[in-house]
Parts: structure tokens; sequence; C-alpha cells
């Protein structure tokens, strides 16, 4: 599962990736420097994984990870070639997700594609491109479908009337997430087309270093504007987390970041919140050889988790055995656990639960 960085040229998404990915992909005042999109694996830091590491005391300890995908500045005219228009919307449609950074800052050094500083017009710019893209699939799916709806076919017939909505909706400037459906529809007819702006959205808007706790008026401007679109919007100063990453030691990064008024880094904000959009969740394997968390989809079952580890462990399947977190962690040992009667024996059926501890029984 993969998040893609999007936005304009300039607005911070190379620097950004670097921060989360320790990758450095190339970053500098100008269009296009980013050709090729940069793959990084980030750890999505979660808290619970270190006090099962200082309980456990384990010989090494296995965050989960989230791939991010920096693809490259898109501008006016990208559905239509302009640009590297073309390959950006290709490397779009290859993500689960879209990470659509946003410039929320003044600097009069840093060049604006569009030569102000407007989140709102940015935002725009992209969703007009990403919508003319969607609308030239949608239009080419309705001219087959269209045929068979004439011979009377009613599955076609259906099929018709959803992609008519569609194309209404980004004819309007609507994004496909945001076109209402019921979800019969949307299920068998919108999520197979995998339209770009289909796709969840998070917007990260990048202010400068004074508005890092608290944010500034654009990026009220960008709740208000997507308030109709069930985003997450997120703030945070990415030259600011550029020059942390920089800092030798965690001590060091710690005090930068009070000095700010931050409890964290905004990436380790941004990371999980791309976790989340993905519709992933963490489940732990806990032993003195290694603390690992894993990662699954939402909704998995007991077999289907223990798949991620191994497919011999889906194949052979015969239960497992599970701690609840706060259980693992109120009684501070899986021995404990048992003996208070906390420990569980699932079967095929669980749906794993975000944080639960296991262990799995398999007969292959």
């Amino acid at each position: 599962m993969k998040a893609g960085i999007v936005g304009l040229p300039n607005v911070g998404k190379s620097t950004l990736f670097n921060c989360l990915s320790n990758a450095k992909a190339q970053s500098a005042n100008f269009p296009f420097c980013t050709i090729e999109p940069n793959i990084g694996v980030v750890n999505v830091p979660d808290s619970r994984l270190e006090k099962l590491e200082e309980l456990v005391n384990p010989e090494r300890v296995v965050p989960a990870t989230v791939e991010i995908v920096d693809i490259a500045g898109l501008v006016k005219g990208a559905s239509k070639g302009e640009g590297l228009g073309n390959q950006f919307l290709g490397n779009i449609r290859e993500t689960d997700a879209i990470l659509h950074v946003l410039r929320c800052f003044d600097n009069d050094n840093i060049v604006h594609v569009d030569g102000s500083v407007n989140p709102i017009r940015d935002k725009e710019t992209i969703d007009m491109e990403l919508q003319l893209k969607d609308l030239e699939s949608v239009e080419k799916k309705l001219d087959k479908v269209k045929r068979a709806a004439k011979t009377g076919n009613k599955e076609a017939q259906k099929e018709e009337a959803v992609l008519n909505a569609l194309k209404e909706g980004l004819e309007a400037g609507t994004s496909v997430r945001a076109i209402p459906f019921s979800d019969d529809d949307r299920a068998e007819y919108v999520k197979p087309m995998q339209l770009i702006t289909d796709k969840p959205v998070m917007y990260v808007c990048n202010v400068d270093e004074e508005a890092a706790a608290s944010g500034n008026a654009y990026v009220e401007k960008v709740k208000e504007a997507v308030a109709n679109e069930n985003a997450e919007v997120i703030f945070l100063a990415v030259g600011t987390e550029a020059d942390i990453t920089e800092l030798e030691t965690y001590e060091e990064r710690q005090l930068f970041l009070e000095d700010l008024g931050l409890s964290e880094p905004g990436s380790a904000k941004l990371i999980r919140g791309a976790y989340k959009l993905l519709d992933l969740e963490t489940y732990f394997t806990a032993g003195v050889k290694e603390v690992r968390a894993w990662t699954i989809p939402v909704g998995a079952t007991a077999p289907q988790a223990a798949g991620v580890i191994h497919t011999d462990f889906e194949k052979g399947f015969i239960r497992a055995e599970v701690i609840a977190y706060d259980d693992y962690i109120k009684y501070g040992s899986e021995a404990k656990v048992k003996e208070a009667g906390r420990m569980r024996v699932e079967g095929k059926e669980y749906i794993v639960k975000d944080g639960d501890v296991m262990h799995f029984r398999f007969n292959v």
C-alpha cells in the first residue's frame, strides 16, 4: 500500500519526502527536479511498540512501515500532457492514497509557480487536472456501456446511470470521493474504475516555523475549502522538520521541538495519518527474540493476519492466542496475563483488533 505526495512545483514535496524517509531526494528551488518518483519505506511511529519493548526486553524491535512516493510537481495542463503530465498522472494512479501538499507560507526567496501564495487556487489547479483525467476515463467507459444499454441490458443501464452521475459531477468540478452514491453502486461500479479523485486524500499544509505549533490563516482557509470532502487537514513546517532531521541526537531533536512548542515532529503525525488513510492497522508479536508490529488492512481475519508473517501460517492456521494490548501493559507479561485468565483463544472467523498481541498455532 502506497501513499503518493502530490502538489504544485516548489511547495515542499521533496523536502517533506526527505524528512519522512531520510532518503535525500533531490530538493532544489526550481520545478521538475524530481523526475522519477522517489519511493521511501517509512517507519510508523508507535508508542505502544516502545512500551512492549520495555516489558519484553527483546533482541530487536521491528516497527510497521508505510510506503511513501514522492511524485514530481504537477502543473496546469498536466491532463493534456503539459510539463511531465502523463507520467505524473500515471504515478499517482499507482498509489492508494494521496498526500496533497499545499504551500501555506510566505517567502519571497522561494518562487511560486503561479507568482503568488494561494493554497486554495493551488488545490483547485491540481484537483482540476486530476478531475479532467478521471473524466477522460469515465467518458471512454461510458461510450462502451451506452452501446450495451441500448440493447436493453439492465445491468448496463444501471452502470450507465452511475457513469452519467460521475460525468456530471466531474464536469462540475467535484472530485469522485465527494459525489454521492449508494454503498452498493460505489462498490460495484465506482471503485473498480480506480479513479484518481476517488482515492482518499489528506491535505498537508506546509507552514513557516512561527506557525508550526498552531497553524495560520492559510490553514484555516484550507479547512473551510475541504469541509465537504471528509478529508483530514494537517499542518507542519517542512523546512523546520528538515532542520530537525539533521540534528545528531534524540535529545537535541527533543529540545528543538520543545522550543517550537511541539511534543513530536509533525512528520510523525503525518506518517500515522497516512497509515490510517490507507485503512491499515497494526497487531504485535512479542517474544525475547523480537517485538514486532505487523501491518494488516482494517477488518482482516486471524488467518489473514497470520499470512502476513508467512503464507504457511495462513494455509495451516489452527488458532490464534490473543492478548489485548491494554491487558499486556496492565499485567506486564504474557505469563501474568494467562494467570489472570485474560488470554483468549480465537478461531478462523476472528477479526483482528488494532493493538492485539498475537501468537499463531498452525500445522502445515
